[in-house]
């Protein structure tokens, strides 16, 4: 590692759902480990910092295919409601991805535990999410087979960022991460721990404090950025599929950004640069985590996260004040001591 690297302290990561489910294949159990068991090999040098870290993954995929198969079988088996699919989802995704962590750091003769958490992320009741349903999941379709899967099941497509045509569901943005002091506990014990799945299930919550879930999923980027203003975690990494965000992405004047402020990168974002359907909802967790208190946020693919880390590729967002590298390698990475959040916080 280059001499000025210093671990963070903490470290939040976010990975997509694509990190146990094949792209193109039916995602059977025998696909998914395999998959996960490489995600697993290729994280395995983040995994085994000497540190205290947090990992929330996607379920784009997950949830969409039992979204799905909940619609077919509605004759013969009552449908479920979209907050437990995501909690199934959190559950499985955080089981297969546990294990596989695991095994590769026993085979590396690393003794660390991953632990993952079934996690409620608070919404509001009221936020426009509900009325203009947007978060594509699912598996892609042709547009003709879409619009007749939507006419037979009665739920929405919409096209993806030229991608295909998938489901779409509301996605409310998050507002409390629940029982978040468990995170924080285990956090310490130096344990990987897994939350915040799918971006949470989303639960509402009365004014005598009860929750209730409700038909929704959130976006785990912007539930990650939450969850590390929440903790204190100032370095936040975004895994993708590519390892720079980049302006004119796929047009011959394509540019790759490296070291970028945050006016910068929010004059890119009113440019129209960043799609909501692929890296849009990326940057837009990586803003609103600098803007909440948070001191870098980087996004780049998931096997350059440690060079990244290191500061050699990935797009990294800092303050204004920050990006002419006055500040020290040390400044930028160590985090200040806080007070642990209390046992029992709501």
């Amino acid at each position: 590692m280059n001499k000025s690297f210093v671990i963070p302290r903490r470290l939040i990561v976010a990975i997509g759902g694509n990190a146990i489910d094949p792209a193109d294949g039916k995602g059977t159990p025998e696909e998914q480990k395999k998959i996960a068991a490489a995600t697993a090999t290729t994280m395995l040098p983040l995994l085994e910092l000497d540190n205290q870290l947090v990992i929330v993954h996607g379920n784009g995929p997950q949830v969409g295919k039992l979204l799905l198969a909940s619609a077919i079988a509605r004759e013969r088996i009552a449908p479920q409601s979209l907050d437990i699919l995501v909690a199934q989802t959190q559950g499985a995704t955080a089981y297969i991805l546990a294990q596989a962590f695991e095994n590769a750091l026993r085979e590396a003769g690393n003794p660390r535990h991953v632990v993952g958490l079934v996690t409620q992320v608070e919404v509001d009741p009221d936020d426009p999410g509900f009325r203009n349903p947007t978060k594509p999941v699912g598996a892609f379709f042709g547009e003709a087979e879409a619009r007749a899967i939507a006419q037979e099941l009665g739920v929405q497509v919409r096209e993806d960022a030229g991608r295909g045509w998938r489901y779409v569901v509301a996605s409310p943005k998050p507002q409390h991460i629940c029982d978040i002091s468990l995170v924080e506990a285990l956090m310490c014990t130096n344990t990987v721990v897994i939350a915040g799945g799918g971006g949470g299930i989303p639960v509402v919550r009365d004014d005598r404090g009860r929750r209730r879930g409700v038909n929704a999923v959130i976006d785990k980027d912007l539930t990650t950025g939450v969850m590390a203003n929440v903790l204190g975690i100032r370095d936040m990494m975004i895994l993708t599929p590519v390892a720079r965000v980049s302006l004119n992405f796929g047009k011959p004047e394509q540019r790759d950004l490296e070291r970028v402020s945050l006016s910068q990168m929010r004059d890119y974002q009113l440019a129209g640069h960043f799609p909501a359907g692929s890296m849009g909802p990326k940057v837009e967790a990586a803003i609103q985590f600098l803007e909440a208190g948070g001191k870098r946020a980087i996004i780049t693919s998931l096997g350059n996260a440690v060079p990244a880390l290191r500061g050699e590729t990935g797009t990294h967002i800092v303050h204004d004040a920050d990006l002419d590298g006055s500040q020290s390698s040390e400044a930028m990475n160590n985090e200040t001591r806080r007070k642990p959040i209390a046992p029992g916080a709501a």
